[in-house]
């Protein structure tokens, strides 16, 4: 009877030692990380990589000719420089964006450069990524929500915004005669970080002009959640456009046209020119070699240049740092992403108009070779 008192005894005293030491070794609640919070995971030793490493570079799509050139540039310069390149992309699809990354986890890359597809969907495999020690360079988007990122390359977004709003007015000026102008405006792709800065830089110029009546947004549709254009879907932009024209615009002209790429511009002016319009003076982006011919014979009236080599060079002058032991350079700017202070090395955009194409193009004979 006391041999049996004795083992139950000995059983609870077991039962509250294993309790006890799950309670010690229990990770407490607020463990995930914190905004601004120090990233740990990104801490990585600085100590450099083979000269040979692998290095991944995860674009979201090879639909217009910026990613296009980057896709190539990439493969080409990360070569030459004697790295092993594995360069994809996901064809706007967040998931296969994501696959690739593991893979390219899998496949031992000690830097991965992501230009992506909705840059608030990365966290988990990026993060992954940090923690075995791969440097995350941004390429031309901010990466938002995640520890998992230790800089981003990008052509100032919200600088970006302004010019293409100040070159809407100067055209305006320039074609239209005197005021009030009647325009609309278009947003790009709202998964893009980029394209609601885009629309705020372009707003700070225009609003003020819309508030004195020099400019009316004849439709009302003035925020960025009614302008938006998914997916930067050219075809999506013409159909809101036909839309805005048959709409408010069948007895009387349309002036003017904020856009945030060349894409959606030729949808613009497409249906503007279906419909009967005058052209109306736009902006634009990316500087497309479609877009280059349009501007010189009139059609579109200005973009802005964001060089690609500009930018691939940019990430590979940051990688061979890595490389070199060096880590990551200063950067010119910080932006918080939700989760960290995120270094930006930003570069500047280029308003190219008619008057200055053949200056803006004078080092890249492919676009200058159109200007005939």
């Amino acid at each position: 009877m006391k041999m049996k008192k004795y083992v139950s005894l000995f059983i609870v005293v077991s039962l509250i030692m294993v309790m006890l030491q799950a309670g010690c070794t229990r990770a407490p609640e607020n463990s995930e990380p914190q905004p601004n919070a120090p990233d740990e995971t990104s801490d990585l030793d600085g100590d450099g990589f083979p000269e040979d490493a692998v290095v991944g570079v995860a674009l979201p799509w090879l639909g217009t000719q910026n990613w296009a050139e980057a896709d190539e540039m990439f493969k080409t310069q990360l070569e030459a420089a004697g790295f092993e390149a594995i360069v994809q992309h996901a064809d706007n699809k967040v998931p296969t964006q994501q696959q690739q990354i593991e893979s390219m986890i899998q496949n031992g890359a000690k830097v991965i450069v992501v230009g992506p597809v909705d840059g608030s969907q990365l966290g988990s495999v990026l993060e992954e990524a940090a923690a075995a020690g791969i440097y995350i360079i941004g390429y031309d988007r901010l990466i938002e929500n995640t520890t998992g990122i230790d800089g981003v390359v990008q052509f100032d977004s919200i600088k970006t915004g302004e010019l293409q709003g100040q070159a809407l007015l100067d055209g305006l000026a320039a074609k239209k005669g005197e005021g009030p102008y009647n325009i609309e405006l278009f947003g790009g792709g709202p998964a893009d970080p980029n394209a609601p800065n885009f629309f705020k830089g372009a707003m700070s110029v225009l609003q003020p002009k819309i508030d004195d009546g020099t400019v009316v947004v004849v439709s009302g549709q003035n925020e960025f959640t009614q302008c938006a254009t998914l997916d930067w879907d050219n075809s999506k932009a013409q159909v809101r456009m036909d839309s805005l024209l048959s709409g408010f615009y069948s007895d009387m002209e349309i002036h003017g046209v904020l856009c945030p790429n060349d894409g959606i511009a030729r949808a613009v002016i497409t249906a503007s020119e279906q419909a009967g319009q005058q052209l109306p003076v736009t902006s634009g982006l990316d500087a497309e070699n479609e877009t280059v011919k349009w501007i010189w014979e009139g059609r579109q009236y200005s973009t802005i240049a964001k060089p690609t080599d500009t930018l691939v060079s940019k990430t590979i002058e940051i990688i061979k740092s890595l490389q070199a032991g060096n880590g990551m350079p200063e950067p010119d700017t910080s932006v918080n992403n939700g989760k960290k202070e995120v270094g930006i090395y930003a570069l500047p955009p280029l308003v190219v108009t008619k008057e200055n194409e053949k200056e803006a193009f004078a080092n890249d004979p492919g676009r200058l070779e159109l200007l005939k």
